[in-house]
């Protein structure tokens, strides 16, 4: 073989090795870049979660506080209605109330629940 064939097969070979180093960085840069981009769906997609578990959360706290408000309101109604109620008879000290002519009491505790306590 002659010299000029040699350079040339030489030359040719490491053309093809530039070419296939070219297009081995551009696919890795193309891999690189798909996963930056499915790295931002994935946070945008948590994002979109955080903010509809923080509505969640909020939305709970003011269902448990409307809950609390009106637990509120239906013990202030069972006072009132202790208070008007001629056969009630209302113990201050225990915040009892006891029928007359009866053994069970109503006691209410200090979140506003009302109990029936039957002494029979």
């Amino acid at each position: 073989m002659s010299t000029t064939a040699i350079v040339i097969i030489v030359i040719a070979a490491i053309v093809v090795l530039a070419i296939v180093a070219y297009v081995a960085t551009r696919a890795k840069s193309r891999r690189l870049e798909q996963r930056r981009e499915e790295a931002q769906e994935v946070r945008t997609e948590a994002e979109s979660k955080q903010r509809r578990a923080e509505q969640a959360r909020l939305a709970a706290e003011e269902q448990a506080e409307r809950a609390r408000q009106e637990a509120r309101a239906a013990a202030e109604l069972h006072d009132k209605a202790n208070d008007i109620d001629p056969d009630v008879d209302v113990d201050e000290d225990a915040d009892r109330a006891t029928a007359r002519g009866s053994e069970d009491a109503v006691t209410s505790d200090g979140n506003g629940y009302v109990r029936a306590d039957d002494a029979r």
